[in-house]
């Protein structure tokens, strides 16, 4: 299974990005109201310039206080971006996603920003794929 599935299987609701001046409060405030892990950073909307995850607000506020609320997302984000293409095989996502331990991998196809894949996305496509060879293989075992 390839990247390009599962982006294909997630919908169309697209990436939700900020850009770098953003304040942490409004970045918060859209993970909340999306219910999502993550927004891209973006000076532009199509290039990723970071990534802002919940546990980096947790991790500031747990060391700074709520003053980091007012702060610019660019001074949490992570910066060295692991990507992935549409191409890329879904497994070995899993595997960067597992090594790294991170959650939210950029689909990002030269140099632009084409989607986001999740931990739960990846893991709930080896689940389907698993389950449709399951099926196949009782199948066949039975003759049909």
């Amino acid at each position: 299974m390839h990247v390009q599935q599962i982006l294909k299987s997630k919908g169309t609701e697209g990436v939700f990005t900020v850009k770098p001046g953003t304040p942490v409060s409004e970045a918060a405030a859209i993970l909340a109201e999306k219910r999502i892990g993550t927004v891209v950073v973006s000076s532009d909307g199509t290039t990723a310039d970071g990534i802002l995850s919940e546990r980096d607000i947790v991790r500031e506020l747990s060391r700074s206080g709520a003053g980091c609320l007012n702060q610019c997302v660019e001074d949490y984000m992570t910066r060295e971006l692991v990507t992935c293409a549409r191409d890329d095989n879904a497994e070995a996502v899993l595997a960067k996603m597992t090594e790294g331990r991170f959650r939210h991998m950029p689909v990002v196809e030269e140099g632009k920003l084409v989607g986001l894949v999740t931990l739960g996305d990846v893991v709930k496509a080896r689940l389907s794929q698993l389950s449709m060879e399951k099926d196949a293989l009782e199948g066949m075992i039975m003759g049909h």
